[in-house]
């Protein structure tokens, strides 16, 4: 074990970019394939989903390879760029997943042109950047981390209410609500470790291993919806 905690520590940059790579190519298989099913369907909640994952995508490419390449040149200022970018996509990649379940409820019948720029969208681009400026203020993740808490409690909510009203008749609700679950539970060790027990490299890996697992049941759900298509 300790030497497998060496190991980690001494390729942990190494670790990272394969992290970013294996997330990068499951958020751009999950939006192509999401893209293909709204198109079959035109159900607006998928745009949103859609959005979701080339957002979550953004983000861990932006941190992970984009600033690694950054460090690797030298260039640090550049570093702080990244740092926003990822944080900026990483939060609204949760609003865009929480939004895909409750758009019903704020468009009705009404379809925007536009799932990228309309008005519900841009009030969560405004509070993003609150959030960002607050964690820069503080100089810690905080804000971010408990806004995607929040996010996920109410997510976790709204898919257990739709995987029991649908139970039986969607395979897909099963693993999305999983998914939304353990994203509750990363998102609720990343806060607390953040305010309170401060991260190691033995918990940050652990932590990937679990982002992984829920990216990969988002991935096996929608594969499923869309092999049926």
């Amino acid at each position: 074990m300790m030497y497998l905690y060496e190991w980690v520590v001494e390729n942990k940059e190494f670790l990272k970019i394969f992290y970013a790579l294996v997330i990068g190519l499951i958020c751009a298989i999950i939006t192509i394939e999401s893209h293909r099913l709204f198109k079959l369907s035109f159900h607006q909640g998928i745009r949103y989903f859609r959005n979701a994952f080339l957002f979550y995508g953004l983000a861990f490419v932006t941190r992970y390879l984009v600033g690694n390449v950054f460090l690797y040149m030298g260039i640090k200022e550049y570093c702080f760029i990244t740092r926003i970018a990822f944080e900026f996509f990483l939060i609204m990649a949760g609003f865009f997943l929480l939004y895909s379940l409750l758009w019903k409820r704020f468009e009705g019948e009404k379809n925007y042109r536009s799932s990228l720029f309309n008005l519900p969208i841009m009030i969560f681009y405004l509070m993003t950047i609150i959030i960002i400026n607050l964690d820069y203020t503080w100089n810690k993740y905080a804000f971010m981390f408990f806004s995607q808490f929040v996010i996920f409690s109410i997510a976790s909510l709204i898919s257990y209410n739709n995987y029991i009203k649908n139970k039986g008749k969607h395979k897909f609700l099963k693993f999305y609500f999983l998914a939304i679950v353990l994203s509750f539970i990363g998102w609720l060790l990343n806060f607390l470790l953040v305010i309170w027990i401060g991260w190691s490299q033995g918990i940050l890996m652990n932590i990937y291993g679990l982002n992984i697992i829920i990216f990969l049941l988002f991935l096996y759900g929608v594969i499923k919806i869309t092999r049926r298509k």
